[in-house]
C-alpha cells in the first residue's frame, strides 16, 4: 500500500520537474530568441562568411535588412529578395514554437569593445539542424557575432558559418 503511494505521488511530481525543466530551458533561450527578433526588426548589415563540410571556396554573403525589406549581395550585386522582415520574422517566430531548443549562457566577453554575453545555442527544426554561438550586447540586446554550424540535409548539407553584424547608419544598398 505505502509503495503504491508513494508511486502514485512520484509520477506527478516527475511531470511537474519535467514541465519545469521545459519551462527552465525556455527561458534560458528567451534572450537569444528576443535577440535574433531584434536583428530582425532593427535596421541591420550582416557579413556572414560559410565554408562547407566538403571545403572548397568560402562564401562571402551580405545581407540588410531595412524598411520591412530582406536584401541580399549576391555575386557582387544588390537584389531585393522580395521577403519582407515580417516574414523573416514570422518564419524564426515559428522555428522557436515548433522547434526543439536548448540554449546556455557560456561566459561574457566584448566584441569590438562592446560588452557581450555568449550563448551556446542548439536548435533543431523540421528543416535543419543548428548548433551556435551567439554574442549579445548586453546594453542593446542585438546579435554582434554568430558562429554557426548548420545541417540542412539533402544536397546542402552541413555548412558553417560565421558572422558579425552591423546596426549604424543602415541604408537600403539600391
Amino acid at each position: 500500500m505505502f509503495r503504491n503511494y508513494v508511486f502514485t505521488l512520484s509520477v506527478p511530481l516527475l511531470l511537474v520537474m519535467g514541465q519545469a525543466s521545459i519551462a527552465r530551458a525556455a527561458d534560458t533561450c528567451q534572450p537569444v530568441f528576443d535577440a535574433i527578433q531584434k536583428l530582425v526588426t532593427t535596421p541591420s548589415h550582416s557579413f556572414t562568411t560559410s565554408t562547407t563540410a566538403k571545403g572548397g571556396t568560402p562564401q562571402i554573403a551580405e545581407t540588410i535588412m531595412v524598411q520591412n525589406k530582406k536584401y541580399i549581395r549576391a555575386n557582387g550585386k544588390w537584389m531585393d529578395t522580395r521577403i519582407t522582415t515580417q516574414e523573416v520574422l514570422e518564419q524564426e517566430k515559428d522555428n522557436e514554437k515548433n522547434g526543439k531548443s536548448s540554449c546556455q549562457l557560456v561566459r561574457r566577453e566584448s566584441v569590438n569593445g562592446e560588452s557581450a554575453s555568449v550563448y551556446h545555442l542548439q536548435r533543431e527544426t523540421e528543416n535543419f539542424k543548428e548548433d551556435s554561438q551567439i554574442w549579445i550586447s548586453t546594453a542593446r540586446g542585438v546579435p554582434l557575432r554568430e558562429e554557426q554550424d548548420i545541417d540542412m540535409g539533402g544536397s546542402i548539407s552541413k555548412r558553417h558559418n560565421s558572422a558579425y553584424f552591423e546596426y549604424r547608419n543602415i541604408q537600403p544598398p539600391m
